[in-house]
């Protein structure tokens, strides 16, 4: 997966969540009630859209430094709706780009629960799974050797969206279908993802 340089210095509670070890299980549904949930307000999952589409779908990455302070903006600010969900994504983010600067293997089954839940609740939601759950379930999955599973989730995804380089790729990995091939050399041969594993 590539490495992703958010600052999470603003995360203490997170780290602390983080380094304790208990189970994502239990801690989730105290970061839930203590969150405002209301499904008409998509900020979160316009969030999730966007680093998506910054980080995965772009050719290379483009977050900015506005898009950095948005995300501080709403984990500090108390009254942001549905934060349960933002404050969990940050929590995986900050796992896999902890263990990989330390050269670790991350916590499988972290990764896997925190992606099932993350994939209920935006569903519950917002009544849609945002592209990059379909992804790093995808890939958190795989690392599970639950080669299957991550397939049946990459397929899912591609129905939901069809665009999506990230999943095209993890689709032609698993199939070796030529038309995805063509389909990404010919369309996309610049994207980070297709390079990273020399599709050509």
């Amino acid at each position: 997966m590539k490495k992703l340089a958010l600052i999470f210095l603003i995360m203490i509670n997170l780290s602390l969540y983080a380094q304790n070890k208990p189970s994502i299980k239990d801690i989730y549904p105290e970061i839930k009630k203590q969150s405002q949930i209301d499904k008409s307000d998509k900020t979160v999952y316009n969030l999730l859209t966007t680093f998506y589409e910054k980080n995965l779908q772009a050719d290379q990455e483009e977050m900015t430094p506005e898009d950095i302070q948005q995300i501080e903006r709403l984990v500090s600010d108390p009254s942001t709706k549905n934060i349960h969900i933002l404050m969990l994504f940050l929590m995986y983010q900050q796992h896999i780009s902890k263990t990989a600067a330390v050269g670790k293997e991350p916590d499988i089954d972290f990764q896997i629960d925190t992606m099932n839940i993350l994939e209920s609740e935006t569903k519950e939601i917002f009544g849609k799974i945002p592209a990059i759950i379909y992804i790093y379930k995808a890939e958190a999955l795989e690392s599970g050797h639950k080669k299957d599973e991550s397939q049946n989730t990459v397929a899912q995804g591609l129905k939901e969206y069809p665009d999506s380089i990230p999943l095209k790729v993890y689709s032609y990995l698993n199939t070796k279908d030529n038309a995805i091939k063509n389909d990404l050399i010919k369309n996309h041969s610049k994207h980070w993802m297709v390079q990273q594993f020399d599709i050509k």
